[in-house]
């Protein structure tokens, strides 16, 4: 479903990104690791051609989406969840849920269907604004907004960070039900190594902007972990 070859990826003339290629599992999780500064985040940006510039290959459902502008990739089925959210506090729940329906292929500009399944305080609290929740429930409502284009591929990037343990756990069993149930492809940078483990079919570890080390979920060994992750 989602290709990536020989991608490089530029802030300025920094090259961040050098030479990545993956193959994605459809409907399946894809976890990315590494330590802080490896190119994870700067991954996710560079799908959705958020960065300065880029070069190599993003195949979609076959179609090469690379020179495509973002409003087009998500257009194209691809939402992104950035880290920190991303949220308008200003705006109702609602309204910041609709705001990603703007990309929805069919046209549909309401509440998806799967909000009050997957968030039900969410949907009881439409006219609340975003601003006044609690960093879990701003998790859950941009995660909410990304569903609202009804995408093939979700890109989540560290959804558990600063969240409060007590909707950490509502967020891992949303983020495993979005594939395991609804059939999305995910792309999941996380810390979380446990977490990665459960969920994750295959992973990419990044380390200088390179992939080190890819394969199936049971190739994540300790080992791997602590040469790549322990500082």
């Amino acid at each position: 479903m989602l290709s990536l070859t020989n991608l490089e990826s530029y802030y300025g003339r920094s090259r961040a990104l050098n030479g990545i290629s993956l193959e994605i599992e459809p409907q399946r999780i894809t976890g990315i690791a590494g330590r802080n500064g490896t190119g994870k985040t700067t991954l996710l940006k560079t799908i959705m051609g958020l960065t300065d510039a880029a070069r190599g290959s993003i195949r979609l459902n076959g179609q090469d989406i690379s020179a495509l502008p973002t409003h087009r990739r998500a257009r194209s089925g691809i939402a992104y969840v950035p880290q920190g959210r991303g949220i308008i506090p200003e705006f109702t729940i609602r309204e910041n849920i609709v705001m990603g329906a703007f990309a929805n292929r069919a046209g549909r500009r309401g509440i998806p269907d799967l909000v009050p399944e997957l968030f039900p305080y969410l949907a009881a609290n439409l006219d609340r604004p975003g601003g006044v929740l609690s960093g879990g429930q701003q998790q859950q409502l941009a995660i909410a907004r990304a569903l609202a284009a009804e995408p093939d591929v979700v890109l989540l990037d560290e959804p558990n960070e600063g969240i409060q343990p007590s909707i950490v756990e509502e967020i891992e069993r949303v983020i495993l039900r979005l594939s395991r149930e609804f059939g999305l492809t995910v792309i999941l940078v996380e810390q979380n190594i446990g977490f990665l483990r459960r969920a994750a079919s295959r992973f990419a570890m990044l380390e200088k902007g390179r992939v080190v080390k890819s394969g199936p979920i049971a190739d994540l060994t300790d080992a791997v972990v602590d040469r790549h992750m322990t500082i």
